[in-house]
């Protein structure tokens, strides 16, 4: 078995603002463009147009941050559990700029901190097991402080695009991608990570149209 990279806390902190970084320069800088637009007294006709380009974008960008905060960084959720409804306000944001709809099937309950940060990594993943569309289901079971994760992406059979497993993701999440890691591939390779600190095995199993992906404690 391949050893676990281990990264030092300045680069991985590092490769996390370079994701987040990637993640908003499209809608910030969909906002630029509008704002420009509305500025300019020769592209009149494109106000309308304009106005909605930054309403999405800022829209985008909201869910982005909002996200970053809960997976990635401290928030400001106090002491060392995470509310999952607070982690409900949060995805239902995020994919209101997905393009799966999300099906959420977890009663309020606080859990770990890092648990909570898995729960929301994982759900990205999942997401973009689904890239044009279809429905993400969330689910957790089991007694407290030994839940079970279990998020089901299931493509839009009407769009007739397959479920995929996006490439690299098992290899990085284990820990041991072949290529190393890099901002890239750091979102997968930290969500490896919070479970490994939370004592979970991640599992993901890919059935036709169904993305089965868990996390059970060891």
């Amino acid at each position: 078995m391949a050893e676990i990279i281990e990264l030092s806390a300045p680069d991985l902190a590092a490769m996390l603002c370079s994701r987040v970084c990637h993640d908003l320069i499209n809608p910030v800088g969909a906002m630029g463009n509008g704002l420009q637009a509305l500025e300019d007294p020769e592209q009149e006709s494109m106000r309308d147009h304009a106005k909605k380009l930054v309403a999405n974008a800022s829209k985008m960008a909201l869910a982005r941050l909002e996200f970053a905060r809960l997976a990635y960084g401290a928030s400001s959720t106090a002491g060392t559990e995470f509310d999952t409804r607070e982690c409900e306000r949060v995805a239902q944001l995020l994919f209101e700029v997905e393009k799966a709809d999300l099906d959420w099937n977890i009663a309020p309950l606080m859990v770990p901190k890092n648990k909570g940060k898995l729960l929301m990594n994982m759900l990205i993943i999942a997401s973009g097991a689904v890239p044009r569309g279809g429905k993400v289901t969330v689910g957790l079971s089991g007694e407290a402080g030994r839940e079970n994760i279990e998020i089901v992406a299931t493509s839009d059979p009407e769009t007739k695009q397959k479920t995929l497993i996006p490439s690299g993701v098992e290899e990085l999440m284990a820990g041991n991608p072949e290529k190393g890691v890099d901002a890239r591939g750091i979102q997968p390779f930290y969500t490896g990570l919070l479970a490994r600190l939370s004592d979970m095995e991640l599992g993901m199993e890919l059935e036709g149209a169904t993305l089965k992906f868990t996390a059970t404690p060891k």
